[in-house]
C-alpha cells in the first residue's frame, strides 16, 4: 500500500449546495436536453441574439478607446459550486454511474480521482512496465525540491504543470516513468522563519536555546507546516511516485551529503581557507550568490537597513584627500561609496599608464584618519577614466580589493565585525558603532581634518540579502570552499560538445560565460539548521595560528580521529576533536539531489535503472546556481552527467510585468486560483505573513486593486492549461487570473460537448473497433482534423513545446468539434432512425480527444472518459492516465489534407453568408442560397458539403447556379475571389424601406470612427493601426454594397399605380 503524504488529500465533499451565498442550485440533470427541446430552442434564440449583437460588438471593437477614465472592471460572476456527494472511501474509485451535473464545477470534477490514482499505483514505474503499450524505455525526472516550510507559488505551479504534462505523456506512451518528489530543508529560510515564530509565540531567541532544543523546534515546525506543499502538489494533480519521496535532511540524503563532502575533500576539490565571503550581518552567516539581490541605484537613495538606528543614504560618492608624504599641500583624491571601510584601507592604487600619477609610483600617502603611511601601487585593473582614477584598497571588505591585495602582498585589516559593528582596529572612537553610524562619524571627522573633498550622487549597485533585507557585507572568513575551475571546465565542455543539451539554446552563452569566470564556492553557513559539516578541528594543534589549524574530514568522528592520529603522529585516544559548528550551504545538498534521491552512494536498483535522469526541467533563474552545480558535482561524484537534457522555462510575472513579490501583494497561491478565494481571506493571509507594517500596507492595497472581488474558482485543469499555453521561447510569462478563467470557460465547453455526445450516443451504443467504411464528408473531415491534432500534439511533446499542444487541443475541441462538427450533425442526430456513422465518429472524437487532453487536464479528462460507453471486451485501461496516448501513426489512415483544404473553402462561404445575414439583420429567417462557380471543379468541391453548409450558415437549402447564368433578382451577393459567387435570397425577407435608414446610421457612425482614427495622433504600433483602418474600410464597403442592393430592390418594386 503506497503511503500518502501527510494531510495531502481533501475529504470527500458532501452535498450539492451553492457557494458565495448564491441562490438555490438547480437539481442535477439526468439527461441532456434534446436538440428540439425547450433548452435547445432557448440556446438557438440566444445565438440569434448574439448574432444581432455581433455587428454592434464589431463597431465597439473598432472604436477608439475613450479618453475618459476607464470604468472599473466588471466583477466576474460567482459560479454555482457542485460538490461530489456520493460517499467514497479515500483511495476508492469515484462513482460515475450517475448523470453529469448540468454545468462544469471544478470541485466536483477534481474530487476523489487523485487518491484513487495513487492507491492504484498508476504513478509507479513498476505498474507502467506491465502496460500493454509498454515500450521498455525509461523516463526519469525529479521535481526541483521546494522549501519545506514554504508554500508553492505560481512559479512553482508552472514547473509542476510542465513537468507533469511531460511525465503523463511519457507514461501514456508506454515508457517506464519515475518522477521523484522531494523537498529542500532550506537552511537560511527555514531557520529565519522558525526564529521569528519562536520570538512571536514564546519571546525566545535562538541563542537562548541549546542547539538540540532549537533543532527540535525546527523539526516540529517542519512536521506541522511541511505538508502544505504536498497538499498543493496533490491539488495540482502532480503524478509523483510518493513511495520515493525524499527530504534533503532525511537519513539517506544526509549520508549522501557526508559522503560527497569527504570524497571532494579527498580529491583535493574541497578545502578550508580564509577568503572574502558574502556576509549577512542580520543573519550572522555567509550567504550564497543567489541570495544576494544586486539592486541598481540611480543616485541618492534612502534606505532603512535592519538593525540600523537611522535611515541611510546610498548612491553617494564621497571624495577624500590622501596627503602625499613628504610633499606638503600635495594630495591624491579618492572617491568611495563606502567611507565606513576607510579604517581598513592599506594602499591606494592607480593604473600604471595613467600620466597623472606617474610621479607618485612607489611613493607613500598619509591615511586621512590615522596618518599611517600607505603605499601607492599600480595595477592594470584600475579604470583611469572613472572618478579621479585613484582607488582605495580595502582587501578585507571587497572581493576585487582582496584579489588586488593578494597580487601585491598587502595585509588585510578587518574593520567590520560579523554583527555589522566596527572592530577594535578602528580605534576607540569607532569601536562598537554600527557600520552605517560609523559612516557619518567618519565623514564628520574628515570635514574636521580638512580632508573632505565633496559629496555627489553616484549610480551604483547595492548588494542586498534577499533573506533579511540587509546590505550585504564582504568579510574575510575561514570557511570551506569547493574548487570549481576544473569541474566548471567539464560542465562547459559538456554543453559545447553536445553531451548536455540546454533548451532554449540561447542559454548556452551565459552558461559558458559563467563557467569561464567561475570562482570557488563557499559552502560554510553559520547556521544550526542544515547538514553539519563533517570536519573536525584538532584542539591544541597550531591553535595560535588560524591559518595553520589542523582540520580533518571524516564520515564519523571515529574515522576523523584515525585520520588525525596519522596527521599529527599522536595516539588517537589522546586527541581532542571539535566538530565544525557550521552547516553546509543548502545548494550543496540540492546539487546532489538527482542521484542522492535514488539512493547514492549505495548501488541501489533505482540508481542503476533511472540515473542519469532523462530530463531536468526548471526555471531559467536556476540555470547556474542549481543546474550548474548539479552538473559539476554529479559528473565528479558519479562519473556521469546527472542528465543529458535541460529544459528551462521563463519567469512568471503578473499581468503588469512585475516580478512576483510578497511585498507587492501579487504572489498567487495556486490553491487560491484552483478553489477561488474571497478578498478578505487573501488580505488575512498577507497579515499572517512576515511583512513589516510598511510592506503590508503597500501589498494589501495592491492586492485589493488587482482582486477587488477576490479570485474566482478556476480549477486545477484550467490553471495547468493556462500555464502550459505560454511558449518556452516567449520570454517572461505574464499571467493574469482572467486568462485562467478563460480556460475554465473552455473546460465548460468540453463539459457541455461531452454531455451532448453522451446523450447522442444513448444507453445502448457499443463502440465499434473501426470507423465506418464510407463515412460522410463531414465525418471524414472531423476525423482528419482529429488525426492532425494527434500529429501536432505528438510533435509538441517531442519538441517539449507545450504551447503547440495547448493551441492544437483548444482549436480542435473549441472550433473544429464544437463550433463546426457538432453544429453540422445536429440535424442528422435528430433524424429517426439516426444514421450510425456520426455516432461512431462522436465516440472516436470524445475518446481520442480526451486521451490527447489527459496530460494537460487530467481531472476533467478522467471524469469524462470514465463515462464513455464501454468497448467490447472492456476498456482500454482502468484509467485514462495509463491509457495509450494517440499517436500520429495510429491515426494516419484518417488524414485527408485535401479534404480539409476543400472544407476550408466551405468555411469561407459560411463566414460570407453569416456576414450577409448580419449586414441585413436576418435573425429568424432561413434564406435560400445559390453558389455559382466559374471553375468546373468548384461545384464538385462544394457538393458533399451542401447540407452542413446550410446548417452552419443558418440558411435554408443550398443549390448551384450554372456557370454563366444570370444573377437572380432580389438576391444579395458576396464573392470569394474571382471564381465563386454566393447569392442569398432577400426578396420577402427584408424590408428595404426600414433597413436603409439603419444602414445609413451605422455607416455614419463607422465613418466618424475612421475619420477620428486617421486624424488623431496615436502611439499605437503601425501594424495595429493599419489593421483597424482596414477593418473599418471593409465594413464600410459592405454597408455601401448592402445599401445599393436595398435601393435596387426598392427601385424594382412595383409602384402603387402599377398594382
Amino acid at each position: 500500500m503506497p503511503r500518502f503524504p501527510p494531510a495531502s488529500f481533501r475529504p470527500p465533499l458532501r452535498g450539492l449546495r451553492p457557494s458565495w451565498g448564491l441562490s438555490r442550485p438547480q437539481p442535477l440533470c439526468t439527461q441532456p436536453e434534446l436538440h428540439g427541446s425547450p433548452l435547445s430552442r432557448r440556446n438557438r434564440e440566444a445565438k440569434q441574439k448574439r448574432l444581432r449583437e455581433k455587428q454592434a460588438a464589431l463597431e465597439a471593437g473598432l472604436a477608439e478607446e475613450s479618453k475618459a477614465p476607464a470604468a472599473p472592471a466588471k466583477a466576474w460572476s460567482h459560479k454555482e459550486v457542485v460538490l461530489y456527494e456520493i460517499p467514497t472511501e479515500p483511495g476508492a474509485k469515484k462513482d460515475v454511474s450517475g448523470p453529469l451535473p448540468p454545468a462544469y464545477s471544478p470541485r466536483y470534477v477534481e474530487a476523489a480521482w487523485y487518491q484513487w490514482w495513487v492507491r492504484e499505483g498508476f504513478f509507479k514505474p513498476e505498474h507502467q512496465a506491465q502496460l500493454p503499450q509498454a515500450t521498455g524505455d525509461t523516463f526519469s525526472m525529479c521535481i526541483p525540491p521546494p522549501n519545506v516550510t514554504g508554500s508553492l507559488h505560481i512559479g512553482h505551479a508552472l514547473t509542476v504543470a510542465i513537468q507533469d504534462a511531460l511525465v503523463r505523456w511519457h507514461r501514456m506512451r508506454g515508457d517506464r516513468v519515475l518522477w521523484i518528489p522531494g523537498s529542500d530543508h532550506a537552511g537560511i529560510a527555514t531557520q529565519a522563519v522558525v526564529e521569528k515564530h519562536l520570538w512571536k509565540e514564546q519571546r525566545v531567541r535562538r541563542h537562548e536555546l541549546s542547539r538540540d532544543d532549537f533543532l527540535r523546534a525546527v523539526w516540529e515546525w517542519k512536521h506541522e507546516k511541511g505538508g502544505q506543499i504536498y497538499e498543493q502538489l496533490c491539488d495540482l494533480g502532480a503524478s509523483l511516485d510518493w513511495d520515493r519521496e525524499c527530504f534533503t535532511m532525511d537519513a539517506g540524503s544526509s549520508a549522501a551529503v557526508t559522503e560527497a563532502f569527504v570524497r571532494l575533500h579527498n580529491a583535493g576539490l574541497l578545502y578550508r581557507n580564509r577568503q572574502i565571503v558574502n556576509w549577512s550581518c542580520t543573519l550572522k552567516s555567509a550567504i550564497s550568490d543567489i541570495e544576494v539581490e544586486n539592486r541598481p541605484l540611480p543616485g541618492r537613495t534612502v534606505l532603512q537597513p535592519p538593525g540600523c538606528p537611522t535611515p541611510v543614504s546610498f548612491g553617494l560618492l564621497v571624495s577624500v584627500a590622501f596627503p602625499v608624504d613628504g610633499e606638503p599641500g600635495t594630495e591624491v583624491v579618492v572617491g568611495t561609496t563606502r567611507p565606513e571601510t576607510l579604517p581598513g584601507d592599506v594602499a591606494v592604487a592607480v593604473h600604471p599608464d595613467d600620466p597623472r600619477y606617474t610621479h607618485l609610483h612607489g611613493r607613500q600617502l598619509r591615511h586621512p584618519l590615522t596618518g599611517q603611511l600607505l603605499p601607492v601601487i599600480t595595477d592594470t585593473s584600475v579604470q583611469p577614466h572613472v572618478a579621479t582614477g585613484a582607488v582605495k584598497v580595502t582587501p578585507a571588505h571587497s572581493p576585487a580589493d582582496a584579489e588586488m591585495g593578494a597580487r601585491h602582498g598587502l595585509t588585510p585589516l578587518s574593520v567590520i565585525a560579523e554583527d555589522g559593528t566596527m572592530t577594535s582596529l578602528c580605534g576607540d572612537w569607532l569601536q562598537g558603532l554600527h557600520r552605517f553610524a560609523a559612516r557619518e562619524k567618519i565623514i564628520c571627522s574628515l570635514r574636521e581634518r580638512g580632508l573632505f573633498r565633496g559629496l555627489q550622487e553616484h549610480p551604483m549597485v547595492l548588494p542586498i540579502c534577499s533573506r533579511s533585507g540587509d546590505v550585504v557585507e564582504y568579510l574575510l572568513k575561514s570557511q570551506w570552499f569547493v574548487r570549481c575551475q576544473e569541474m566548471g571546465a567539464g560542465a562547459a565542455k559538456a554543453v559545447e560538445s553536445g553531451a548536455l543539451e540546454l533548451w532554449p539554446s540561447s542559454h548556452q552563452k551565459s552558461w559558458q560565460h559563467w563557467f569561464a569566470h567561475i570562482g570557488d564556492w563557499c559552502v560554510s553557513r553559520q547556521l544550526w539548521w542544515g547538514h553539519q559539516i563533517p570536519a573536525y578541528r584538532v584542539i591544541g594543534e597550531n591553535a595560535e595560528d588560524d591559518s595553520k589549524e589542523c582540520w580533518v574530514v571524516g564520515r564519523s568522528e571515529a574515522e576523523a580521529r584515525v585520520l588525525a592520529a596519522k596527521q599529527t603522529g599522536r595516539a588517537a585516544a589522546e586527541l581532542t576533536l571539535e566538530r565544525d559548528p557550521d552547516v553546509l550551504d543548502t545548494w550543496f545538498s540540492s546539487a546532489l539531489f538527482p542521484f542522492s534521491a535514488l539512493g547514492w552512494p549505495q548501488e541501489t536498483p533505482d540508481l542503476a535503472r533511472f540515473y542519469p535522469l532523462s530530463l531536468l526541467e526548471t526555471g531559467n533563474d536556476l540555470l547556474l546556481f542549481w543546474v550548474g552545480r548539479m552538473v559539476m558535482l554529479g559528473s565528479q561524484l558519479t562519473g556521469q552527467l546527472p542528465f543529458s537534457k535541460v529544459l528551462l522555462h521563463s519567469m512568471v510575472r503578473d499581468r503588469q510585468g512585475r516580478k512576483m513579490s510578497k511585498s507587492l501583494g501579487n504572489v498567487l497561491d495556486p490553491r487560491d486560483i484552483i478553489s477561488g478565494q474571497e478578498l478578505q481571506v487573501l488580505q488575512a493571509k498577507l497579515r499572517d505573513s512576515n511583512l513589516d507594517k510598511g510592506e503590508l500596507a503597500i501589498a494589501a492595497a495592491a492586492q485589493k486593486k488587482d482582486f477587488p472581488y477576490g479570485i474566482p474558482e478556476c480549477g486545477a485543469d484550467a490553471l495547468r492549461f493556462a500555464l502550459c499555453s505560454h511558449g518556452i521561447l516567449g520570454g517572461d510569462l505574464h499571467l493574469s487570473v482572467s486568462e485562467v478563467l478563460n480556460y475554465r470557460h473552455f473546460c465548460n465547453k468540453l463539459w457541455n460537448a461531452l454531455r451532448f455526445i453522451l446523450h447522442a450516443l444513448g444507453e445502448n451504443f457499443v463502440p465499434q473497433p473501426a470507423e465506418p467504411v464510407s463515412p460522410s464528408a463531414m465525418d471524414a473531415w472531423i476525423l482528419s482534423r482529429l488525426a492532425f491534432a494527434a500529429q501536432e500534439c505528438e510533435r509538441g511533446f517531442l519538441t517539449r513545446e507545450l504551447s503547440l499542444v495547448t493551441h492544437t487541443l483548444y482549436h480542435f475541441w473549441h472550433h473544429s468539434l464544437c463550433d463546426v462538427y457538432l453544429e453540422a450533425v445536429k440535424p442528422l442526430l435528430s433524424n429517426v432512425p439516426c444514421p450510425p456513422g456520426p455516432r461512431q465518429v462522436l465516440f472516436s472524437c470524445a475518446d481520442v480527444g480526451l486521451r490527447l487532453l489527459a496530460p494537460l487536464m487530467p481531472f476533467l479528462a478522467e471524469e469524462l472518459w470514465q463515462r464513455l460507453p464501454p468497448r467490447k471486451g472492456g476498456p482500454l485501461a482502468p484509467s485514462i492516465c495509463v491509457a495509450p496516448y494517440p499517436s500520429a501513426h495510429s491515426l494516419e489512415s484518417w488524414r485527408q489534407p485535401e479534404l480539409e483544404r476543400c472544407f476550408s473553402r466551405v468555411q469561407e462561404v459560411v463566414q460570407a453568408l453569416r456576414a450577409l445575414r448580419a449586414t441585413y439583420q436576418l435573425t429568424k429567417a432561413r434564406p435560400k442560397v445559390l453558389l455559382q462557380s466559374s471553375d468546373p471543379e468548384g461545384q464538385a468541391l462544394f457538393q458533399p458539403f451542401l447540407e452542413p453548409l446550410g446548417t452552419l450558415s443558418h440558411c435554408g437549402a443550398v443549390a448551384f447556379l450554372p456557370p454563366g447564368a444570370a444573377a437572380p433578382a432580389g438576391w444579395a451577393l458576396a464573392s470569394l475571389g474571382d471564381t465563386i459567387k454566393i447569392y442569398m435570397e432577400l426578396q420577402g425577407l427584408v424590408d428595404p424601406q426600414s433597413q436603409l435608414p439603419r444602414l445609413a446610421a451605422r455607416r455614419q457612425k463607422l465613418q466618424k470612427q475612421l475619420d477620428d482614427l486617421l486624424a488623431r495622433a496615436t502611439s499605437e504600433g503601425a501594424a495595429e493601426r493599419q489593421q483597424r483602418v482596414s477593418s473599418l474600410h471593409l465594413e464600410l464597403s459592405r454597408l455601401d454594397q448592402a445599401a445599393l442592393h436595398l435601393q435596387q430592390l426598392i427601385d424594382k418594386a412595383p409602384s402603387a399605380g402599377e398594382l
